[in-house]
């Protein structure tokens, strides 16, 4: 085993192109053998994959973003190695962080569709929602190691890879010796007790409105406007980590929704006499701004999602074919690695690939037949939609991840399941079996995007650091198994718990998204079409005015208390990055930040997975009636104050060394 020298940060070429005849030497030696894959790194990827699952579901479920476990699982192995003073940890850190973060992209996958059928009142088993992620996440990762070499090793330096230049960095300064660990076990405990005394005591409301104030109330009942703020750490946090541009574009999404379009509605509507819409029942003069919102409002946000999603692939087309012309070359042109090839270029062989392919194409045929349809044509047509629709969107998640760090992959499932619904009801199959069906099909597809978009990533921090490809893409598929069984685990409690409809439910964005789409799909009812056209136009609009239309749909149909504190933290994100003339102390600042945000994200998340734990075992101390009132808002809002406050005072102490 050869001993490796002492880390002295990324080489100089690491994040620009290369020129004619140079070649990126990544910091452990290709020609070298350096400990990876071990006991120590297997046993702690897969405590991080069960970990971070559980908190990802809760908190995606609760608020509809996904947060992306790799950073903090970097800093976790990182500060590990450090405790236990471990040499050479560098390759056995990106095996915990390429294992541990199967757990965010198998969560993405299951939690946007699955409590759907919760929310539609149909039967979802554990083994439906399993196997559903775990066959899902397998096809991910199957069909995205061809395209490996394209991403990270031709387009060297000509995508960004935001998330995994921040990962690359943290697992860099934690080989030199820094102190990040410190700075996340403290911001997690902070957010944690937060956000976990919110949950489980009660002590002050979970969100903030104007309606404590009686201008504010006659503004909601008279106009239908009004302000509303989430108050958790978890979610401000996010929010600095997702950054101004992009938070400033979703809240603008919701603030259009929420200041334009439900006023508009209820200005043209609030006289008539008979309900307006499909599917709907009340007068639009009787309804709320909330409710004005789900009946209304938030389908327009849906058309501009799916709009969204078929520009990226429209944007994409030539990725595609190319990703699919190399494919083809490497799977059926007889191409094979020679004995000869580096360590860090080997991928699995082609064989062992397509095999998979196939093995997993006819478990999942087997699955559909006995376990959703138990008709061989529907299983086999179910079947066809999986593996057509999963290749083909696969380079665009991983195209999307590269650029921006952002995976369209909720875009993506809806149209997959509109195209699911509407070739599942010409074959035959419709109402409540169909609804399973394309549910089923849909979630698995959405795991394949969003775990060939999160496995990306994973290869590009090995690439960058010399780790053996076909070491992180063998143990990938074992991190995929726990986070599948954990994620199935943790949504049957949070539905036992919560809920995903009705009063106090989790909000669980997407999934109700999915479920408003498919219901009147699969049961012959009018779907609200116009409205879908209406938010597919607004989509082309933004994007002829070159705004990301995907962010800005999301904020149209996420809940405005869930945009609002994003924008919170992208706000902290761009004070505590420009306060200064020296560049180098903005970056320092900036990055200490980042380290809190993941803090109080992984804290938040966890803290509320543990709450939901002693609530579904009987543990409730929450007073509803003080939880509801206004000076539990007024509280929220001063805590809320003073939890940003700290991370603007905290993130402002770092200094350039760090």
């Amino acid at each position: 085993m050869e001993q490796q020298t002492s880390v002295k940060g990324l080489p100089e070429n690491a994040y620009k192109e290369l020129k004619e005849g140079e070649v990126y030497s990544p910091i452990m030696d290709p020609k070298k053998v350096y400990p990876e894959v071990t006991p120590w790194s297997v046993f702690w990827g897969l405590v991080m994959a069960a970990l971070f699952s559980a908190a990802a579901a809760y908190l995606g479920l609760k608020i509809g973003q996904v947060f992306e476990a790799a950073i903090p699982i970097a800093i976790i192995a990182v500060g590990l190695s450090a405790v236990t003073k471990r040499k050479n940890a560098l390759g056995e850190n990106v095996i915990i962080q390429s294992i541990g973060a199967s757990s965010g992209v198998i969560v993405a996958g299951a939690i946007f569709t699955i409590p759907a059928l919760y929310i539609l009142n149909l039967n979802a088993d554990f083994y439906k929602i399993f196997l559903a992620s775990l066959f899902g996440g397998i096809l991910g990762i199957l069909f995205l190691i061809p395209f490996r070499k394209y991403f990270v090793q031709e387009m060297h330096g000509k995508f960004p890879f935001p998330e995994a230049t921040a990962t690359t960095e943290v697992l860099v300064a934690g080989e030199k010796g820094g102190n990040q660990a410190v700075v996340l076990v403290i911001s997690g405990l902070i957010g944690g007790v937060y956000d976990f005394i919110i949950a489980t005591f009660g002590w002050w409301s979970e969100v903030f409105s104007t309606r404590v104030i009686p201008l504010g109330q006659q503004l909601a009942d008279k106009t239908k406007l009004v302000f509303k703020m989430n108050v958790g750490a978890a979610v401000m946090g996010l929010g600095y980590i997702v950054g101004l541009k992009y938070s400033a574009i979703i809240a603008a999404g919701s603030f259009v929704s929420w200041y334009v379009l439900i006023p508009i509605v209820y200005h043209i509507g609030g006289s008539a006499t008979l309900p307006l819409g499909a599917n709907v029942t009340k007068l639009i003069g009787d309804m709320s701004a909330e409710e004005i919102f789900r009946n209304y409002v938030r389908h327009i946000g849906i058309g501009g999602i799916a709009m969204a999603g078929i520009i990226g692939i429209i944007r994409s087309s030539k990725i595609i074919s190319s990703a699919f012309s190399l494919a083809v070359k490497e799977i059926f042109g007889g191409v094979k690695s020679g004995n000869n090839t580096l360590r860090t270029q080997k991928d699995l062989p082609m064989l062992v690939i397509v095999g998979g392919i196939v093995i997993t194409a006819v478990l999942i045929f087997l699955f559909f037949l006995f376990g959703v349809v138990n008709n061989v044509t529907y299983a086999f047509v179910g079947l066809l939609i999986v593996l057509i629709i999963s290749f083909l969107f696969t380079t665009v998640a991983a195209n999307a991840i590269a650029i921006v760090g952002t995976n369209p992959v909720s875009g993506m499932t809806l149209m997959t399941l509109i195209i699911s619904s509407i070739i599942l009801v010409s074959v035959g199959l419709k109402g409540e079996a169909g609804m399973v069906a394309a549910l089923v099909i849909g979630g698995a597809v959405c795991t394949a995007l969003s775990m060939s978009g999160g496995f990306i990533t994973d290869l590009k921090i090995g690439y960058w650091l010399g780790s053996s490809p076909y070491k992180q893409q063998t143990w990938k598929f074992l991190g995929t198994l726990v986070s599948a069984a954990t994620v199935g685990w943790v949504i049957l409690i949070l539905n036992e718990t919560y809920g995903f409809s009705g009063e106090g439910a989790l909000v669980a964005p997407q999934a109700n998204a999915m479920a408003a789409v498919i219901k009147p799909l699969m049961a012959n009812q009018p779907a609200p079409w116009l409205l879908y056209v209406a938010g597919a136009l607004f989509a082309l609009v933004l994007t002829m005015l070159k705004i990301p239309a995907l962010a800005f749909a999301l904020g149209m149909y996420i809940p405005l208390e869930l945009n609002t504190p994003l924008l919170v933290g992208g706000l902290i994100a761009h004070f505590v990055s420009t306060r200064s003339k020296d560049e180098k102390l903005n970056t320092a600042r900036r990055e200490r930040g980042t380290l809190i945000a993941s803090g109080f994200i992984a804290g938040g998340a966890l803290m509320g997975v543990i709450s939901a734990i002693l609530r579904y075992s009987g543990f409730n101390w929450v007073n509803n009636e003080w939880f509801e009132s206004h000076p539990a808002e007024l509280l929220a809002l001063v805590m809320f104050a003073v939890i940003c406050a700290y991370m603007i005072w905290d993130s402002m102490r770092a200094k350039i060394e760090e």
